[in-house]
């Protein structure tokens, strides 16, 4: 029996060993070489010899880290964080070396860029992570434009249109985030607020993960702004003028106060002048031609103030305030001209004048506890939207039947976003977020006009979402993968003269998936799925004419209803050594109810157009994307895409049932040449090929930018000039109308020369504590990985 007993404890302790391999534990400190002060929030990375990533943690405020439960091997220790030389230094966990401690490492500033108040890269890169693509912000395309509306046609998938409407792989229906928080702000309006220069990376979020809002049926674009984690005072200034048929001006300055655990921060932007805007639509059966000549005018300014404090290591309180004031609208003519027989012509002059306060108060309490990336965030987001609409139209020419009249349109909208999200890593490997969100939106607007063909009206549109989410993701060794759903309950009513036009209440599931397989550091492959939704917005429903003229009105449909989307893409991503990058996806999306803006015969006024929004059939549609960040030369670099879409079309325009098989594809090339270590030149070329719809075929649509930038002042000041659209060739052009034969054209002010100067100033440096993992914008990108 005692050999039977030591017997089985010799197997007991064998197996033991072989399945309880010792771990290690490696810790030390990072510190400021110069300043020999702690480095917190500093990156610390423990890589295989291969170079694949094994773990990895940041320094605490102490600047002091601990990794544990690393298997016996030989790695790479690697420390970094911006503004420093990266540490490298290799290390080895053995049976009889369990815990090494590396003592005080001193990470070097990178000299030319110790004093500046943001580090931006020379050139712009791409990186693929689980769930979106994430373009880097570099000095080369900052010169490109002096906002975000003008720099985002540079960006791979995404187009901006001469009016600053924005579409994400052809398809408008994209969600603006800033920062990760939404706006109520028009989208269009927000870009041109945004100075480039504020612009740290942009974030393309094609199949977004069960963490958020679904809505967007082609995903979310994330604008990430610069934050200003330096101690002290720190500040940077931006201001330009565009040069075309109009002047305008813009100008942003934002400043920074950080000292102890109290950061307070402001920005006061402006932008302001006239911008022309003309249209013809030529109708051959009367031989009528509808032409728009119209100069939108534009003030607008934004302020944001805010503060974040932070109470100890693991509690910060954070607030701020957005306050947006806008003034402005179009003024011009609209006119009617018959070729046949001139007496029926007619004009209407029309002056339009919108001025609208649009507020955002945030508040966020952020709960860390002990154990890295376990996290608890409360964030409550109040906006508020007033809005006073106030036009006048007259007539010349034959005006039987009209006369001069005034409309004031009132709008209130206030919008409340709560949310409570949880994050727990479970493991070193695998990671559980879960969240609720509750959204409660009122609109109320209010019509009144002189107008005797006109009656006056209300209409109030309430909607009520309430939201829980969970996702799960692990990694293995090169495998990662992610899961997660969403489940919504949607209520709405409306509510148009009193009567109530629309209500619809129900619960919908949002799952998706993730997975992405890095064999080594310079390719990686990721598949996806998720179910998304497009909610009709305010201006799609509602009823209250957005524009009148005499033959054309464009109106809401208070009985659309919501689209949904299956997608599922493909993405591959290979590092090239220190010349960049090359991509490639293709996806597919299964749309549902299909909501499409549709050109009818008015039934109030035969003979007239109207446009509304109407749900079509199931339609699908494919893609593929192929882009490129290469660096030629030292004095050379690119940035090119190419994208090819294809949809099957059908529906019903007016009483007609339509199909179509519809391809178009879009190149754009971006180039930086650097004269030397101060200046610059760029050169982007665009191109949009030939594109159907179910109402009208487009034309194909090119242009061509040239730009330079010159730093100086030790990089603190630079100086921009662009010239934008030379050859004059940006404009929108359609054939083949439907129901009602028309062509047409609709040309903005697109050539134009800007000139620009930014100067960066304060004296703190980047040894400063970093702004908490909310504003990295990374907590929300999907789990771990």
């Amino acid at each position: 029996m005692k050999q039977l007993f030591l017997i089985i404890t010799f197997f007991t302790t064998v197996g033991t060993l072989a399945f309880n391999e010792p771990l290690g534990k490696i810790s030390g400190s990072v510190i400021d070489k110069d300043l020999q002060e702690p480095v917190p929030y500093a990156t610390v990375i423990i890589n295989d010899m291969e170079g694949n990533l094994v773990t990895g943690i940041t320094t605490g405020d102490d600047g002091s880290f601990t990794v544990e439960k690393i298997k016996e091997g030989n790695y790479l220790l690697k420390v970094q964080f911006i503004g420093y030389r990266t540490f490298s230094r290799e290390i080895t966990i053995s049976r009889d070396q369990r815990i090494l401690e590396v003592g005080i490492i001193s990470l070097e500033a990178e000299v030319a860029q110790l004093n500046d108040v943001t580090v931006v890269a020379e050139r712009t890169t791409i990186e693929q992570r689980i769930d979106r693509k994430v373009i880097n912000v570099g000095k080369d395309l900052i010169t490109t434009g002096a906002s975000a509306s003008e720099i985002m046609n540079n960006i791979p998938s995404v187009n901006v249109d001469q009016d600053g409407n924005i579409a994400l792989r052809g398809n408008s229906n994209v969600r603006i985030l800033v920062d990760g928080k939404p706006t109520n702000m028009d989208p269009a309006q927000l870009l041109k607020q945004i100075p480039s220069t504020s612009i740290k990376s942009i974030e393309l979020i094609t199949n977004p993960s069960a963490k958020y809002n679904p809505e967007g049926m082609s995903g979310i674009i994330n604008i990430v702004l610069h934050k200003n984690a330096n101690n002290g005072f720190n500040g940077n200034l931006n201001t330009g003028v565009t040069a075309g048929e109009n002047v305008r001006f813009n100008g942003s300055l934002d400043m920074n106060y950080r000292k102890g655990k109290i950061n307070v921060y402001g920005n006061v932007g402006t932008n302001f002048g006239p911008r022309a805007n003309l249209g013809r639509i030529y109708l051959p059966q009367e031989n009528l031609l509808q032409a728009f000549d119209i100069k939108n005018e534009r003030e607008s300014y934004l302020y944001k103030v805010g503060m974040d404090f932070y109470l100890n290591d693991q509690n910060t309180l954070s607030f701020y305030t957005n306050q947006n004031y806008f003034n402005g609208g179009p003024e011009g003519a609209f006119r009617l001209i018959y070729n046949d027989n001139p007496e029926p012509s007619l004009v209407q002059n029309l002056d339009l004048n919108f001025d609208n306060l649009n507020a955002t108060y945030n508040f966020v309490y952020d709960r860390k506890f002990e154990k890295e990336g376990h996290d608890l965030q409360v964030e409550i987001n109040y906006n508020e939207f007033d809005e006073e609409e106030n036009s006048f139209f007259d007539y010349e020419g034959n005006t039987d039947g009209f006369v001069a009249y005034e409309e004031l349109v009132e709008e209130k909208r206030n919008n409340i976003i709560g949310n409570l999200d949880y994050v727990n890593p479970l493991s070193a490997h695998s990671k559980l977020e879960m969240g609720i969100e509750a959204r409660i939106l009122d609109t109320d607007n209010d019509y009144h006009t002189t107008n005797p063909n006109f009656s006056n009206s209300t209409y109030q549109y309430n909607r009520n979402i309430y939201s829980f989410y969970t996702t799960y993701g692990q990694n293995h060794d090169k495998w990662s993968y992610q899961l997660g759903a969403r489940l919504e309950n949607f209520q709405v009513d409306a509510v148009y003269i009193g009567e109530k036009v629309f209500e619809d209440d129900y619960f919908t599931l949002y799952p998706s998936g993730f997975l992405n397989y890095t064999p080594d550091e310079r390719n990686t492959y990721q598949i996806s799925y998720s179910r998304r939704v497009d909610r009709p917005g305010f201006d799609q429903v509602n009823p209250i004419r957005e524009v009148s003229s005499p033959r054309l009105t464009v109106s809401g449909n208070p009985e659309l209803e919501p689209q949904f989307t299956n997608s599922v893409e493909f993405n591959y991503t290979r590092k090239l050594t220190n010349k960049g990058s090359l991509s490639g996806g293709v996806f597919f999306r299964n749309i549902n109810d299909e909501i499409n803006q549709v050109l009818l015969e008015d039934p109030n006024d035969p003979g007239s157009l109207l446009i509304q929004f109407d749900n079509f059939e199931d339609n699908n549609s494919y893609g593929l994307e192929l882009s490129a960040n290469y660096k030629f030369t030292s004095w050379w670099s690119t940035n090119t895409s190419f994208e090819a879409y294809s949809q099957e079309l059908k529906g019903v325009v007016g009483t007609e049932y339509l199909e179509t098989d519809n391809t178009t594809f879009h190149f754009r090339t971006s180039h930086s040449f650097k004269a030397s270590e101060a200046l610059t030149f760029q050169l982007f070329g665009f191109y949009r090929g030939r594109n159907e719809s179910l109402q009208m075929l487009m034309k194909p649509m090119y242009f061509m930018n040239l730009g330079g930038r010159y730093s100086f002042l030790d990089n603190k000041a630079t100086i921009s000039l662009n010239v934008n659209d030379v050859f004059d060739t940006q404009e929108f052009q359609f054939t083949d109308g439907r129901p009602f034969p028309q062509e047409g054209r609709f040309k903005g002010e697109t050539q134009t020369v800007y000139v620009g100067f930014s100067y960066r100033f304060g004296g703190g440096k980047n040894s400063a504590l970093k702004r908490k993992s909310r504003d990295d914008n990374e907590a929300g990108g999907g789990g771990m990985f």
